[in-house]
């Protein structure tokens, strides 16, 4: 298997559209075209764990990190950064970074995390907006399920937990083609009355390409009448952060205790305790502050998540529990979340391929530590 062709499962998982404008994801270094030896799969790609690809005669390095946030003026070595890139150069080492994309899908970072902690009835703690795209399409009435059928196997109307979603209106419509023309139906320079259906469908922005090719290939006229929109609904199934309910209400200590065990913890910087049971709890793995807000208002009892500085704590505000339980901590069952999808895909691609290398890195590639 090529380079692209790993990247592509990867990307029907996590499309690199849905990651943030601050984010740099997709393929950092390498050939698209290159042969895959072996996929080594990281949190973060250091040194050691290029080292470990290089050992392991993995070509491919999965990484949720990007090694390049912003611009290399220089690689010189100077930095980790560019020793990472150099190493990675020299032995023909690719590395592909998917972070906020993932992020931001239903199945990703944070439902792994629901999981662990063992929370039902998630739902998208801040769906996106503007994601969802409409396609309306006049279609005569004989080819109606041709299109429909072919715009569901493209991947339109999926709706949330329900798919093959679409609305239809009858009509008739007309048309003459000139002397250039070449109908299908009815002839050139003759005004053709017929009945059609518009057909309207949903679709996710990142399908457009896909949904454009199967209208087109399905449908019968030369000229295809269609038009598009982008819709202002919320996607929810795209978005930051998740909430949801435990199946039994804890204590405030019974929980943070649940926590500590579950992701290996040694300390949790938390706000102060409000003496409430936890039922429903928020979480986003990383840095997530900037969501507490969205936790509050949702009417979680905690919110879990990472990187919250002093004054960040002042935000609950005793309306809710601030439980820090680290950003490394928070992500570090990404990897399995990876592999596990990542060797499932690869062996319906080929059965042949059952045994392809795909490893999880050993490395602890969390820079901080607790004394």
């Amino acid at each position: 298997m090529k380079v692209n062709q790993i990247t592509e499962i990867i990307e029907e998982l996590a499309p690199l559209s849905l990651a943030e404008d601050f984010d740099n994801v997709g393929l950092l270094v390498g050939d698209a075209q290159a042969e895959v030896t072996g996929v080594l799969i990281t949190l973060d790609c250091l040194e050691e764990v290029v080292d470990e690809a290089i050992q392991n005669k993995c070509n491919l390095i999965l990484t949720f990190h990007p090694i390049i946030f912003s611009g290399l003026k220089k690689i010189t070595g100077k930095s980790y950064v560019e020793r990472v890139v150099m190493k990675a150069i020299q032995h023909q080492i690719n590395i592909y970074a998917i972070h906020t994309a993932l992020d931001n899908v239903h199945k990703g970072v944070n439902y792994e995390i629901c999981k662990r902690i063992g929370i039902v009835n998630q739902q998208i703690l801040l769906p996106k907006s503007a994601l969802i795209k409409k396609l309306i399409v006049h279609v005569p009435k004989t080819h109606v399920q041709v299109v429909q059928e072919a715009l569901f196997e493209a991947g339109a109307g999926n709706i949330g937990n329900y798919d093959e979603c679409s609305f239809l209106l009858e009509g008739k419509g007309s048309f003459k083609g000139n002397e250039e023309s070449n109908p299908q139906i009815g002839e050139k320079g003759l005004r053709e009355t017929i009945k059609e259906h518009q057909l309207h469908i949903t679709f996710e922005a990142h399908k457009e390409r896909k949904v454009l090719q199967a209208m087109q290939m399905a449908h019968p006229y030369e000229e295809v009448a269609y038009e598009m929109s982008t819709l202002e609904n919320k996607h929810q199934q795209r978005g930051m952060g998740m909430i949801g309910d435990l199946q039994t209400a804890m204590s405030e200590k019974e929980f943070l205790d649940h926590l500590k065990k579950t992701f290996n913890l040694t300390v949790i910087r938390h706000s102060s305790f409000l003496n409430t049971p936890i039922k429903r709890v928020a979480v986003l793995g990383g840095s997530g502050a900037f969501a507490v807000e969205a936790a509050k208002s949702q009417k979680a009892d905690v919110f879990v998540s990472a990187d919250f500085k002093y004054h960040d704590f002042y935000k609950s505000e005793n309306q809710i529990l601030i439980a820090d339980i680290g950003h490394y901590e928070s992500e570090q069952y990404t990897k399995e979340l990876i592999y596990a999808y990542l060797t499932k895909k690869i062996i319906n691609f080929a059965p042949a391929l059952e045994n392809y290398k795909v490893l999880i890195s050993k490395v602890n590639t969390n820079p901080v530590q607790y004394f």
